[in-house]
């Protein structure tokens, strides 16, 4: 008789971070290889399919994940009117800290090691959090992402990073040379061709979620 996989459980958390409490929902595998941290971008939030989608493609990789909000339910109404939160980068970058530190202690989660998946004005939350925890966050990938506003943390980062861009995203895939071009760690630049900023083409998300995959596995595990 075949074996029968268990299908991973995710299990909602509440995290308290400087001003906040954030929601989110984490699921690790059973020999989970490491945990990634989703860290979204402009008006997204947990419940992102194309987050959701990668997520699953990193736990059929034996990757754990923490899916979050990384604004409060009130914050998020607002936002949806003013779109004021989605770019303050400090404010995201901060909470992407905060969160770090919470793993850092989860008697749960701290045995795995650290990696951050940003996207969009994500992605430079995600770097500065790296920046900021060196010795925590071990690899970090982004994805469509705006790395060029992580500013001067851009030369501290030390972890791995992987800048995944879509091959029709002109105006994206420029800043993403330039930060290549500035960054100081292993790193790469993967052009998904023919794929859009939201990487809604077919077969798109599937190929993210597998350079993501690849990349975690090579820099997490001890």
């Amino acid at each position: 008789m075949p074996s029968i996989t268990a299908v991973p459980v995710s299990r909602p958390v509440r995290i308290e971070v400087t001003g906040a409490s954030l929601n989110g929902d984490v699921t690790v595998p059973e020999g989970a290889q490491g945990l990634v941290v989703f860290v979204h971008g402009s008006g997204s939030s947990r419940f992102s399919q194309r987050n959701r989608a990668v997520a699953d493609c990193l736990l059929h990789a034996q990757l754990g994940t923490l899916l979050l909000d990384l604004l409060t339910e009130p914050e998020e109404r607002t936002d949806a009117v003013t779109a004021e939160f989605r770019f303050d980068i400090p404010l995201l970058a901060d909470r992407t800290t905060g969160v770090v530190d919470w793993m850092g202690v989860s008697p749960l989660l701290r045995s795995l090691p650290l990696g951050l998946f940003g996207a969009s004005t994500g992605a430079a939350a995600a770097l500065i959090a790296a920046a900021d925890r060196s010795q925590l966050v071990r690899a970090v990938v982004s994805r469509g992402g705006r790395p060029d506003l992580a500013g001067p943390a851009l030369d501290r980062v030390v972890a791995p990073t992987l800048l995944i861009v879509g091959g029709r995203d002109d105006a994206v895939l420029d800043v993403n040379r330039e930060a290549y071009d500035r960054l100081r760690s292993v790193r790469d630049l993967e052009i998904v061709e023919g794929a859009t900023h939201l990487f809604e083409e077919p077969g798109a998300l599937d190929k993210v979620g597998h350079l993501a995959a690849a990349w975690f596995l090579e820099h997490l595990p001890k």
